[in-house]
């Protein structure tokens, strides 16, 4: 085969071309730390190298969604912490009202301390987040949690029992927020009788019913108490049959069958935490029913607790009523909010646990990644000693041939 002068020219150009190629590639591998620059240098390693970049954009996200969760928990168990102290110091002062030497000017005193306690706790029950939302609104968030109904005088709930959930992993969501049904509404109200006058027949022309024993009776409730919808009309109204004597005696009969019996002193039945006064002692009948169970919101039971504070026509035994159950009431919402703080508690360990596993896959996905695309810079960087020691060999051989003639032979 002849070669030409052109052909030796094309020939080495080419093979510098080439060699300038490789190291600007080299080049750009060191600079830019990565092994594969397109697609085309590494097609599998590509693929799998875009997979681990999803995983770790999407832990990016998972860090973010985590941290607004975090600070949405921690606005919401300030706030119920707050609550919980409101209520422990309106807790002080019905205990502090139950004082027998107080007068209607010192009940009223303390009325008016629960009013700014009342004030205070609506405020942080109609809490907001950062962005505006109501917090115990459940999905309702434009909606105020809680306003006065003018027409009954009571509070209630503008929300519904939707909780807001955050995606803080694949396939792991958790509850950013609580409503105010779980919180605020879900408050046992104090177990009593359906009425203080009990019904009186035969020879007793009145009576009246007190709960003075809360735990005994409520024991009693719980044992006695049939729910059910289709239950017979009576089926908790209980007779007490009285017999005059030395001593006095009792008998409570439910639907004819005698429950308990006893005897009492002077013209009081004490039975299942309660007191029952006859008037007069008398062969007679005495029905009472019970209560049915209920639920009521704080803010509702502060109402009732202010209302028998400023009403100076209440009876003392009615006034002991309205304390208990304030008292029971209280110590029942506290509760609720301490059992929703727990519930935080909860998710905020999980988060933080969460936290600690997305850091450790985030780790692993870069290691992998890395191993798929980015450099080995001692290899790079005898890599690109070689292709420029190759450029120079090419260029220095170029110029040797480009001198080359006839002449040289001669």
């Amino acid at each position: 085969m002849r070669l030409s002068n052109n052909l030796m020219y094309q020939n080495s150009v080419n093979s510098i071309l080439n060699n300038q190629q490789n190291v600007n590639k080299a080049q750009e591998q060191v600079n830019t730390q990565k092994r594969v620059l397109t697609a085309s240098d590494d097609p599998s390693a590509t693929a799998r190298a875009l997979l681990y970049t999803d995983r770790i954009q999407a832990n990016e996200q998972y860090s973010k969604n985590i941290t607004m969760l975090t600070s949405r928990l921690k606005t919401q168990d300030s706030v119920l912490e707050n609550i919980k102290g409101s209520l422990e110091k309106a807790y002080t002062l019905a205990i502090q009202a139950g004082n027998g030497v107080y007068t209607d000017i010192d009940r009223e005193g303390i009325a008016e301390e629960i009013k700014s306690i009342q004030s205070s706790v609506l405020d942080l029950m109609n809490a907001k987040t950062e962005d505006g939302k109501y917090i115990f609104s459940g999905y309702q968030d434009n909606t105020q949690t809680y306003s006065l109904d003018s027409s009954t005088g009571k509070y209630v709930y503008g929300g519904d029992q939707g909780q807001h959930k955050i995606k803080v992993a694949e396939g792991v969501e958790i509850k950013s927020s609580d409503n105010g049904v779980d919180t605020f509404e879900k408050v046992n109200a104090r177990l009593d009788v359906a009425s203080n006058d009990g019904v009186a027949s035969g020879g007793i022309t009145s009576a009246k019913v007190y709960v003075r024993e809360q735990a005994q009776f409520d024991s009693f409730h719980k044992a006695n108490y049939n729910a059910d919808p289709a239950a017979a009309v009576g089926a908790n109204t209980f007779n007490i049959i009285t017999t005059p004597g030395t001593p006095n005696t009792y008998q409570v009969e439910q639907g004819g069958s005698v429950i308990s019996s006893g005897s009492f002193e002077g013209s009081k039945i004490k039975f299942a935490g309660m007191e029952i006064d006859i008037s007069p002692v008398a062969n007679g009948q005495v029905d009472f029913t019970l209560e049915a169970p209920k639920k009521e919101n704080i803010l509702n039971t502060l109402s009732d607790l202010i209302a028998g504070l400023t009403d100076p026509t209440i009876s003392q035994e009615d006034y002991d009523q309205v304390l208990a159950s304030a008292m029971v009431q209280i110590d029942n919402s506290k509760n609720q909010v301490s059992l929703t703080q727990a519930g935080l508690g909860g998710r905020l360990n999980t988060a933080e646990k969460i936290t600690q596993s997305n850091s450790d896959l985030d780790v692993n996905n870069k290691s992998s990644r890395a191993d798929l695309i980015e450099l080995d810079m001692a290899e790079a960087i005898t890599e690109l000693t070689k292709q420029e020691t190759a450029l120079q060999a090419s260029q220095a051989t170029f110029g040797r041939l480009a001198k080359l003639s006839l002449f040289d032979y001669l």
